[in-house]
């Protein structure tokens, strides 16, 4: 039997819905997803994608309700779809390995140390004085940190198992400081600098960065220039510019093609490669033409 089509009515109607959690209301949209197949799932994992979490929340549980949810082709048609959200992406990376991961309580996590931050953050407060609150509540409070003991271990760049275990390395912890610093209204950049990461502030007369992996340490950016030097790179102030969600999002799944293959996990780290296959692809594609 052919899947039938949504009209553009339903499709109204369907995304009005979708947030209502009463049972009546989930148990009839169950149904309508369950007799339209192929185009539920498309239809879902597009939503699935919007930069409206609640929407994105919402649609993941019925793909997952429906068992419809393929988490490694819904990151590969977000990678394709062009349209980065670093929080949407890093959701989606974390499922293709953890495909119950609970989307909601992330977010939740989240919700919560950027409230903690607002009730800390006096008003009016500088750029530094806010990221001083977020050290604070990251660090301080919730007792996140470098994982230097096990800095391999492929957990380290999965946002839930970070949020879950408090531990990371220099770019999950970066992405937890970035999400809530916007919840909080805090405009922060990530800088993915060679062989480290940071969160740079531009919004100051001089910018300043935040090192997360190491507490939250402020630095100049002299001090930096002077860390990757150190670090055998030659360095640029060009590596002190923001970084593209883009970027931020393949230099993960880099991270954990060296990281699987250093745990002899040849067919994750197969996977990876071919996720930064496709965020490169698109990219010289584009820088081409």
């Amino acid at each position: 039997m052919e899947a039938r089509k949504f009209a553009e009515s339903q499709r109204n109607a369907l995304e009005a819905l979708l947030d209502d959690t009463s049972p009546a209301v989930r148990t009839a949209l169950l149904a309508q997803f369950a007799q339209h197949g192929p185009e539920s799932v498309s239809f879902l994992q597009e939503l699935a994608r919007h930069p409206n979490r609640q929407l994105a929340w919402h649609a993941s549980w019925y793909l997952r309700e429906l068992d419809l949810a393929d988490p490694v082709s819904e990151f590969r048609s977000f990678i394709r779809s062009l349209n980065y959200e670093l929080e949407t992406g890093a959701i989606l990376l974390s499922r293709t390995v953890h495909p119950d991961l609970d989307v909601g309580a992330c977010c939740s996590q989240l919700d919560a140390m950027a409230a903690r931050c607002r009730e800390l953050i006096a008003a009016p407060a500088t750029a530094r004085e806010k990221c001083r609150v977020l050290n604070r509540v990251l660090f301080h409070e919730s007792g996140l940190r470098g994982n230097a003991e096990h800095y391999t271990d492929p957990a380290n760049s999965y946002l839930d198992q970070v949020l879950l275990r408090k531990k990371g390395i220099p770019i999950s912890l970066s992405i937890v400081y970035l999400l809530v610093a916007e919840r909080v209204g805090l405009q922060v950049e990530p800088v993915g600098m060679p062989g480290h990461f940071m969160v740079g502030c531009y919004e100051e007369t001089e910018p300043f960065f935040v090192d997360p992996f190491n507490g939250g340490l402020f630095l100049t950016a002299d001090e930096v220039l002077a860390l990757i030097r150190e670090s055998d790179h030659q360095a640029s102030i060009v590596d002190l510019a923001p970084t593209p969600v883009r970027e931020v999002l393949c230099r993960c799944c880099r991270n954990l093609v060296s990281h699987y293959s250093a745990a002899n996990a040849p067919e994750q780290a197969r996977l990876f490669a071919e996720f930064v296959a496709e965020f490169e692809s698109p990219h010289e594609r584009h820088a081409s033409s």
